[in-house]
């Protein structure tokens, strides 16, 4: 079948449109905030990066416990254990989406932490499809407790819908604003499964209204982090060991 004239004159003009796009949202625009975040004082040691390097969302849970009792505790909470990005896994998220039907282990994005990928992320899906989400991504510390259990430091939100963020026009989540209500209702859901024992708070981000994560997101905080105990087998702890 023959193109038309119209359809050889739209597809290159379309075709060139789209490489502008993803030629100024994934290169051009990041690096303008990264020239712009490193004029300004460096961030806080308890946020988050993007890989562009733009701070990213607020470390607000922590946890105690082998990496083993961290899986479990979450699969018993009904949280998934999220998929690696590959071709594949993108391609099912953007169905999902798209076609409102389950992803219950869709991939997440990469944060960074002391320039480390996470090491462990799970999710809670909300609804048919991965638009909306609870999820949180952890990242095993060099402490531990007197029992050389890890302790990992984690970044809990709410994933609200999937839209073009707002300081580079890349493809991503948005999250909600309350992230406190986030770290408070993953401790809760570990609770409600049995595998928490105690919690207690450290410092965090600090006391933020105003906050922006790297997709341009708003949210506020008491800047806390809430760290929870997770039971150790039949062990019932009851305070929390201290870490060293």
């Amino acid at each position: 079948m023959r193109m038309s004239a119209a359809a050889r004159t739209v597809l290159p003009a379309l075709a060139a449109l789209i490489a502008a796009y993803l030629v100024l949202a994934y290169f051009l625009v990041p690096e303008m905030w990264i020239f712009r975040e490193h004029r300004l004082p460096h961030f806080d040691s308890m946020v988050t990066a993007t890989a562009d390097d733009i701070p990213g969302d607020p470390i607000n849970v922590g946890l105690v416990g082998t990496k083993a009792e961290v899986m479990n505790a979450f699969a018993t909470a009904g949280w998934h254990a999220a998929d690696a990005i590959t071709w594949r896994s993108s391609i099912d998220i953007g169905l999902s989406v798209v076609l409102h039907r389950p992803d219950s282990d869709a991939p997440v994005s990469p944060l960074f932490y002391r320039g480390r990928k996470q090491d462990l992320a799970f999710e809670k899906a909300v609804g048919d499809s991965a638009d909306q989400r609870h999820h949180v991504r952890f990242w095993l510390t060099d402490q531990s407790d007197n029992d050389d259990r890890p302790f990992w430091l984690g970044s809990a939100t709410f994933d609200r819908g999937v839209g073009l963020s707002h300081d580079t026009g890349q493809i991503t989540h948005h999250i909600a604003a309350d992230i406190d209500a986030e770290r408070d209702g993953l401790i809760r859901d570990l609770q409600a499964a049995g595998h928490i024992t105690s919690t207690y708070d450290i410092d965090g981000v600090g006391a933020t209204m105003n906050g922006r994560n790297g997709g341009g997101d708003s949210y506020f905080t008491d800047g806390l982090t809430l760290i929870g105990i997770v039971a150790s087998g039949a062990e019932n702890r009851q305070g929390a060991a201290p870490l060293r």
